[in-house]
Order: C-alpha cells, then sequence, then structure tokens
C-alpha cells in the first residue's frame, strides 16, 4: 500500500512537471517575421472563372500578389524550428489561392482576410504557428465568369509582328473568354520563336494557341494546333528595285556648313537588288529614301579627302523584324568628299544629285 502511495506521488510529480514545462513552452510565445511571400492564384482553378488578385499601381490585372511581411506566433521552440526551415530553403513563401476551396466563387469583386487565409493553409498549420500580421490584411479578389467559344488562330512572332502562314490546322478552336468579346475580338495567338519558324517552314509545329485576357493575363485554348510557314524560297522573290533614292544621314554640326560630294553616284542609285515578299518589295519602293549615306562628324578631320563607306539599306523594319526582306548583294560603297561651303570643290567630284536627301541624324 505505501509502495503504491508513493508511485502514485511519483507520477503525479512527473505529470505535474511536464505540465509546467508545456506551459512554460506556450507562455514564452515568439514572434516571426517573414518577408517576400507570395499568394499566386492556384493552376487548377475552374477555367471557366478568371481570378486576378488585385492590380498594380498602373492598374495591370494580376494573378499574384508579394506580400511585404507576415508575422508568424509560436512557441520558442516552433519559431526556431522555422527559422531553421527559412535558412535551409525549405519553407516555401509560396501560396495558392483556390477560390472554390475558400467558397469565393460569385462574379464581382471579394475582400480576402490574408491572415485568415494563410491560418487555414495545411503548410502554417503543419509548423504548429499561426498567423497574427499580414500586409497588405486584405486582397481584393476578382471574379469573372468566362464563356467557351470559337476563336480564330493567328500567328506572331515574339516581337509580336504577324506571321503569313501557309496552314493552322484547325484554324479556330474553342477556347474560354469573357462573355461580350464577339467578332474580331474573337482570337487566339500563337507565338513562335526563330527556332520554330524555321522548323515550320520544313514541317508542321505544334503549340496550344493563348487567348489574351488582359494585359499579361493570358487562358490557354482547349487543343493544340499545327502550324506550318511557306516555305523560304516560295516565300521570298528576287527585285531589282529600280530609281533609287539616296539620303544623307548628318548632325547639326555639319548641316549648313560643309557639303557632300559624290564620287560615284551612278553606283550608288543604281539598281538594288533583294529578296523579299511582295508586300515588303511594295513598302521598300514607297520609303522616302531606299538608301542612306552616314556622315559622321569625325569626317570634318578630312575635308576634301576621298572618303569611303558602306550604304545602309533602309528596308521597313516591321517586315526586317519578320524576315521577310533582306539584300541580295554585296552593300555598296559609297565614294564621297565632305567639303566646306568656303572651298572649291574639285572639277572631278559630283555634288549630291537632285534626287537625293538629307537626314538629320538625332
Amino acid at each position: 500500500m505505501t509502495r503504491r502511495l508513493r508511485l502514485r506521488k511519483v507520477l503525479a510529480t512527473v505529470i505535474l512537471t511536464l505540465l509546467i514545462w508545456v506551459w512554460a513552452d506556450l507562455a514564452l510565445d515568439e514572434q516571426l517575421s517573414v518577408s517576400n511571400v507570395r499568394v499566386s492564384v492556384a493552376k487548377s482553378v475552374n477555367p471557366a472563372l478568371w481570378v486576378t488578385l488585385g492590380e498594380t499601381k498602373a492598374g495591370k490585372l494580376q494573378s499574384m500578389i508579394t506580400l511585404e511581411k507576415v508575422i508568424l506566433k509560436g512557441s520558442a521552440r516552433k519559431i526556431t524550428d522555422t527559422r531553421q526551415r527559412i535558412n535551409d530553403g525549405r519553407f516555401s513563401r509560396e501560396f495558392y489561392f483556390d477560390p472554390e476551396h475558400e467558397k469565393i466563387t460569385a462574379p464581382g469583386d471579394h475582400l480576402l482576410n490574408v491572415a485568415r487565409f494563410l491560418n487555414d493553409a495545411d503548410r502554417i498549420m503543419q509548423l504548429g504557428l499561426s498567423v497574427t500580421e499580414a500586409d497588405p490584411n486584405t486582397i481584393t479578389v476578382s471574379i469573372v465568369e468566362l464563356q467557351k467559344k470559337q476563336v480564330v488562330v493567328k500567328c506572331f512572332d515574339e516581337n509580336q509582328n504577324p506571321l503569313k502562314v501557309a496552314s493552322v490546322e484547325p484554324a479556330s478552336v474553342e477556347a474560354y473568354v469573357p462573355a461580350e468579346r464577339e467578332g474580331a475580338a474573337l482570337e487566339a495567338k500563337v507565338v513562335l520563336n526563330k527556332r520554330e519558324i524555321e522548323q515550320a517552314r520544313l514541317a508542321a509545329v505544334e503549340k496550344t494557341p493563348v487567348v489574351e485576357l488582359a494585359q499579361g493575363q493570358t487562358r490557354e485554348a482547349a487543343v493544340a494546333v499545327k502550324i506550318t510557314l511557306p516555305k523560304e524560297q516560295q516565300r521570298l522573290q528576287e527585285y531589282l528595285v529600280t530609281s533609287v533614292r539616296l539620303g544623307f544621314s548628318l548632325s547639326a554640326n555639319i548641316q549648313g556648313k560643309y557639303k557632300v560630294e559624290l564620287v560615284n553616284p551612278d553606283a550608288l542609285m543604281g539598281t538594288v537588288a533583294i529578296r523579299a515578299t511582295p508586300e515588303a518589295k511594295r513598302a521598300y519602293d514607297n520609303m522616302r529614301y531606299n538608301v542612306i549615306l552616314e556622315i559622321d562628324d569625325s569626317d570634318r578631320g578630312n575635308p576634301g579627302a576621298e572618303l569611303r563607306r558602306d550604304l545602309v539599306y533602309n528596308f521597313p523594319q516591321e517586315f526586317v523584324r519578320s524576315d521577310e526582306i533582306m539584300l541580295n548583294q554585296n552593300p555598296v560603297q559609297a565614294r564621297f568628299k565632305l567639303m566646306s561651303l568656303a572651298a572649291e570643290a574639285p572639277a572631278e567630284s559630283a555634288p549630291a544629285p537632285e534626287n537625293s536627301l538629307t537626314v538629320p541624324q538625332n
């Protein structure tokens, strides 16, 4: 009987000691501030819902928001463990918002309590911590219902220049778009990089079109398409551009003080051999000047001396970017002299022809 009584006393003492330790541990709650925590819209969101989390100062909608800080609270031991996780890179700062899980699916704007949202996250619960504060502590969640519609597929390069295609199969696909979008606005984009453009000229390239809901906000179409571009030899034709117009590019330091005298004007304004699409060739024909001779300020150091410089071919940039126009000859080298207006021009030099233009440098 005495032994049992002693055993009970020992057990009571141990249990009381453990309770004191647990209470002491809980009483010594600490806080930990974590920065750059991100809340992103989950990838698994219903495709019929367009979800954004507030907007930037520039008014751009966004699907991810960065929190300046999140304050975690817990026992000293739990805080120490979490701090070690952060230092070891084992703490993920990314949290995903699923409107259906949060029971926020009605169209319109909703205020999300960030601290409450994070407290419900499995990762925070597993750490044995709680979130007491977040900055910002509320986020505006905007939800728009989308409708599935048929959209036309259009192809672009990385600079957003439209590409001429041989075929797109299928030419239109189903995609979720805002209900009010109709007519010409019903389009999906496929962007091809340079490698894909080269490949598409040999065989079909498969890519999934995307619909642009807003700047930086896209939604993939339901299926991929196969894109074929025209083969190089069919796409570009050889042309000779005649009646070439010459322009001079020179700065204000030279204008009105010097004149350009051409030694070989016929070579500069003869013909230009190019390879181009018909549209690019027409655009080049309509350029104000087809070739440019750039005059540098340093040329003033050689007044009257014969200088040499390759012409610049003034191809329309939108067709250069889409590889629809290129030079089909070696660049012509201009021979010229820069003469002071007070100097007498040598007899063998020819002044700038009438069909040449002066293009001031910026």
